[in-house]
């Protein structure tokens, strides 16, 4: 490999293109570009903003691929067209929301003492703190986000415990994981476990979905609430990632407790190889964790597995999910 300055440059300024990005969304460039090819000017006027301000925007955001400029005349490329333009299904622009807010952004300004103490700035354990707002949040912002994954989730507990189902979905969050599988199965009944002003998100997504009378809520803390059940299958979607490994395992026992005979765990991890290098994309989750919580990680599926056994199951079976950064894995009670 070929020393590469560029590199070392481009990252010290990478700050830029979230700026560059949030900004283009709060003005609602993207939307404005969805309208029609347009100048300038044209946009300016579009997005209530200085003709300077969107020239040098838009000249931006075409340096770094996400829209495109062809005699002074922007346009959308492929790209924000799709995952961009709020009208479009894709559209992932909601979550500037989640990945803008305050509390995501503010231990990145202290990471030199975040890697030195080797925990999150941020009070108590972080991002997971009892009633933290910033979940009410991530439920309302970030399906987007988790779309590739709900579909591959939901096959992978159908095809493992089919027919009549009770599913309990701990931090639930917005609920989509356990509606779709309402959705699937008219037999499927769905408990979803979350802080209490977060299971208001999923009880309005579960009215639309037209599965609310197939679900119930339970509000708290994952590790005190008694889960009931008894359950053919526990969804942890996103959730073990934030605490060690002694934790996963206390609350992996205390999952194998409340399922059925046979029952199963779905996991919907970032799961890098043993190298935690590659994939990149699930390589640099550690550094989230790092940066917003006391003792979280990105865990390799040999960890996965290793916490699984510890707490009795049987093993651990991937799924594969064609599209995005994550993993199912299926824990075999």
């Amino acid at each position: 490999m070929e020393p590469n300055p560029a590199a070392v440059f481009d990252t010290l300024l990478a700050y830029q293109q979230t700026a560059a990005l949030r900004a283009a969304i709060d003005i609602d460039l993207f939307r404005a570009l969805g309208e029609s090819p347009a100048t300038s000017s044209q946009l300016a006027t579009r997005c209530g903003a200085s003709e300077r301000g969107v020239r040098i925007l838009c000249d931006y955001l075409t340096t770094i691929g996400l829209i495109v400029k062809d005699n002074g005349t922007y346009s959308h490329s492929p790209t924000s067209q799709v995952f961009l333009d709020p009208r479009s299904p894709a559209s992932m622009a909601t979550m500037v929301t989640f990945l803008g807010h305050p509390t995501i952004l503010e231990p990145w300004g202290s990471l030199t003492d975040i890697v030195r103490s080797g925990r999150t700035v941020l009070p108590g354990q972080g991002t997971v703190e009892p009633e933290n707002p910033v979940w009410v949040e991530f439920a309302k912002s970030m399906v987007p986000m988790m779309g590739p994954a709900i579909g591959p989730m939901s096959d992978a507990v159908l095809s493992h415990r089919p027919g009549k189902i009770r599913v309990l979905d701990i931090a639930a969050g917005h609920g989509m994981f356990g509606i779709e599988i309402a959705k699937r199965n008219a037999e499927a009944h769905v408990v979803a476990l979350d802080w209490k002003a977060v299971l208001a998100v999923a009880r309005e997504n579960a009215g639309a979905a037209g599965v609310l009378d197939r679900m119930d809520f339970l509000a708290g803390n994952a590790f005190d609430v008694d889960f009931g059940g008894p359950y053919d299958a526990v969804l942890l979607t996103n959730f073990l990632h934030h605490f060690d490994e002694p934790t996963c395992v206390t609350l992996l026992k205390k999952i194998r407790a409340a399922l059925k005979p046979g029952g199963i765990t779905a996991v919907l991890e970032f799961v890098p190889n043993d190298d935690r290098v590659t994939p990149p994309e699930a390589a640099r989750f550690s550094m989230t964790m790092l940066g917003t919580t006391a003792a979280g990680d990105a865990y390799t599926y040999r960890e996965f597995e290793r916490m699984h056994v510890a707490a009795g199951f049987k093993g651990l079976a991937p799924e594969q999910i064609p599209a995005g950064a994550e993993s199912v894995l299926v824990g075999l009670s």
